[in-house]
């Protein structure tokens, strides 16, 4: 994994944390008074793949935009903190950095704050962006692109095209993370992984009965249109799908205290993006993914892997089986 160079294009964000006590309910409304007792930041979105690419081992670059405000320097000042190449990541006067914050007491969020702008870049700021991207990509020839989609405004179907066109042109393999608005955009992408909900809301399907037999034919749908290599599917507590040309999977999730499920599918795609591409095996790659998605669920708040818990879980898990 260290000898990996790892573009993740898309939304990125500040996720804030404050931590409290709640001794009371306010007089003036049917709510909990949360005593702030410590602030945090971490990176997020886009940002959260790139730290846990980074957090394996891999050389990463993060492609986005964010506001040229406090909370956009505080997120710069995090990159450089985290030791992530910033060299492509933009602050733009006309947009603000997307910030979720997140109130917590008693190991439990009490509510999340989201300021934020979803509007599609102006043309000029698009159009730039893709420059950067393709240039990017022609000059540090990474192995990986990752495409984190949030529905934040960044990503447009033309940039998509663009960046997917010029990787398979230098033989870059890419990987999606889907969001609705653009999820049948991701042509003939190397990894396509979307999760449960995802699934039902592009389909708009109900999928009551979710088992190999009804995965299957999701793939299916989902090769018919996109072309693409491998389809995972994250299924919650259910675990994980995973299909291509040759062979199909499903593989149960591990008995968990699970803490907080936010930024799994951030360890997943990032996880199962660069066993992928040294493996060239879809089934481990999804095995190993489960795992990494698990162990981040033990945690309160966004975090990323930490390669010696995995090396552990797969010892324990994998290498036994």
């Amino acid at each position: 994994m260290r000898s990996l160079k790892i573009f993740v294009v898309g939304d990125a964000m500040l996720d804030n944390y404050w931590y409290g006590t709640i001794d009371r309910i306010s007089p003036e409304a049917p709510v909990p008074i949360v005593n702030i007792l410590q602030k945090e930041s971490r990176l997020g979105g886009a940002a959260n793949v790139a730290l846990n690419c980074k957090a394996l081992g891999a050389s990463v670059y993060l492609l986005s935009i964010v506001g040229k405000d406090v909370e956009g320097n505080a997120f710069m000042q995090k990159l450089q903190e985290n030791d992530l190449d910033a060299s492509f990541c933009l602050q733009s006067k006309e947009r603000i950095t997307t910030t979720k914050t997140r109130v917590i007491a008693k190991n439990q969020q009490t509510i999340r704050i989201d300021n934020e702008i979803t509007t599609p870049l102006s043309v000029k700021e698009e159009h730039h962006f893709i420059d950067i991207c393709l240039r990017a990509i022609q000059i540090e020839k990474p192995d990986i692109l990752i495409f984190e989609d949030y529905n934040k405004g960044l990503l447009s179907e033309n940039m998509i095209e663009k960046i997917i066109t010029h990787c398979k042109h230098v033989g870059v393999m890419t990987a999606v993370d889907p969001k609705l608005t653009h999820f049948f955009a991701y042509q003939q992408v190397d990894l396509f992984k979307p999760n449960l909900k995802e699934i039902k809301e592009a389909f708009k399907i109900e999928l009551p009965i979710v088992n190999k037999q009804s995965l299957k034919k999701v793939h299916e749908a989902l090769y018919q249109t996109l072309q693409h290599q491998n389809t995972m599917i994250t299924l919650s507590e259910k675990g994980i799908y995973v299909q291509n040309q040759q062979s199909s999977h499903l593989i149960a999730s591990h008995i968990r205290q699970i803490a907080d499920v936010s930024g799994a599918g951030d360890t997943v795609i990032a996880v199962a993006s660069m066993v992928l591409f040294l493996t060239n095996d879809i089934y481990f790659a999804a095995q190993l993914a489960n795992l990494a998605g698990g162990l981040v669920c033990e945690q309160v708040g966004v975090v990323s892997i930490q390669k010696a818990h995995l090396l552990k879980e797969v010892l324990e898990k994998i290498a036994t089986d």
